[in-house]
C-alpha cells in the first residue's frame, strides 16, 4: 500500500459559535439533470453575517438530491448522468412503479449521492474549491419544484 504524507492542521479559526441563521430556498428544474444553486447558499452565507463555521443544505425530497462537483465544464454533469443510467436504469424490472418508470431509479439515484451536505465557511465565504459548485441534481423526467432548506452556524 502506498502512503501518502500528511501534513499538520492548520488553525483557519477558533471561538464560540454566536450565531445561526435558517432559510428555505425552491429551485425549479426542467426535469433530469443537474442545477447549479452555489450563488445562493454563498448569498444566503453572506447575509448571515457568519464568518466562519458550518453551512447545511438539505434536500427535502426523495427523488432529487444534492451534489459538490466541477463547475467548469458540463461533459463532468453528462458523464455522471450517463454514470447514474448504468447504476440505475430507468427502465429496468423494479417492483416500485406507482408513480412511473423514472420513479424508483430516482430514489436509488439519490441514496448513491445524498440528499444534505455541509460546507466550511471561512471568512465569511463558502470553503469551496475552485471548480466546486453545489448542485441539486434532479432524477425525475418531468419538471418539479424542489425545496431546499439552509442552515448556517457559527461566528
Amino acid at each position: 500500500m502506498r502512503r501518502g504524507q500528511i501534513g499538520r492542521v492548520e488553525t483557519l479559526a477558533s471561538g464560540p459559535v454566536t450565531r445561526q441563521a435558517s432559510g428555505r430556498l425552491t429551485v425549479a428544474t426542467a426535469g433530469q439533470g443537474f442545477t447549479d444553486f452555489t450563488d445562493a447558499v454563498a448569498g444566503f452565507v453572506r447575509e448571515s453575517g457568519i464568518t466562519n463555521g458550518l453551512a447545511s443544505v438539505f434536500c427535502r425530497h426523495t427523488s432529487a438530491s444534492l451534489t459538490i462537483q466541477e463547475n467548469a465544464d458540463p461533459d463532468v454533469q453528462t458523464d455522471l448522468l450517463t454514470a447514474l443510467d448504468g447504476l440505475a436504469p430507468r427502465h429496468d424490472a423494479y417492483v416500485h412503479g406507482a408513480e412511473g418508470p423514472d420513479d424508483m431509479p430516482a430514489h436509488i439515484r439519490t441514496m448513491l449521492s445524498d440528499s444534505g451536505l455541509v460546507v466550511p465557511i471561512v471568512g465569511g465565504r463558502l470553503g469551496l474549491g475552485t471548480w466546486q459548485g453545489i448542485y441539486l441534481i434532479e432524477h425525475r423526467d418531468r419538471p418539479h419544484r424542489r425545496e431546499i432548506l439552509l442552515n448556517v452556524v457559527g461566528e
